[in-house]
């Protein structure tokens, strides 16, 4: 396990367990709750995490992959970014297979953060190919802050937008989320916290 886990990349211990529901109403915590059977697994179906930043898409996204770790599963975690990043210098080195097999091989496929940062054409490409030979042979877990109707203006290319959702969208489980940041609500404690404390020093 300690070997497969190097091998995700996972950038928190976050599982499942850490995720607070009733903090954020926005998630279908009955769906999450069927996507850790790892069922979605056994039938190559993809899970999207949509909404603003902040939500707790990353944290569900990671908590799922480690318990994908955890039952035996090679999974890999990759930000869109470094995604298209590695694919263009694969591209220039003359390894362009040997990169999609890489990315062909994981039972799991963690595509994080897509939309936050503007892909190059030659990233959009890619990530299509990705996902392309991946379809109805493995999983992949996709987060983005761009709505599903807004892919074509956030890729540039309405075409490889359409065909990307396609396969994406074929068998998948989509999880909208809509609720409080997060990362904002951390501030808000520690500022009140920080406040009450002056208060109490004052009184």
């Amino acid at each position: 396990m300690a070997a497969r886990l190097r091998f995700a990349c996972l950038p928190e211990p976050w599982t499942l367990n850490d995720f607070d529901f009733a903090a954020q109403p926005g998630v279908d915590e009955k769906l999450i709750c069927d996507l850790a059977t790892l069922r979605f697994l056994d039938d190559a179906s993809n899970v999207l995490f949509v909404g603003p930043p902040g939500v707790g898409k990353t944290m569900l996204a990671v908590a799922l992959a480690r318990a994908a770790v955890e039952a035996g599963h090679r999974v890999y975690f990759t930000t869109a970014a470094e995604l298209a990043a590695k694919c263009h210098k694969a591209a220039l080195e003359g390894r362009w297979k040997t990169c999609m097999n890489f990315f062909a091989g994981p039972k799991l496929l963690v595509i994080d953060e897509l939309g936050y940062l503007p892909l190059p054409e030659d990233g959009a490409s890619a990530l299509f190919q990705v996902i392309n030979q991946r379809y109805l042979k493995s999983s992949t877990i996709l987060t983005t802050n761009v709505g599903i109707a807004d892919w074509a203006g956030a890729f540039g290319d309405a075409t490889v937008a359409a065909a990307m959702l396609d396969r994406l969208l074929h068998r998948a489980a989509v999880a909208s989320i809509d609720g409080p940041s997060y990362r904002l609500r951390g501030h808000q404690n520690q500022a009140e916290a920080l406040r009450a404390g002056v208060n109490a020093r004052v009184s």
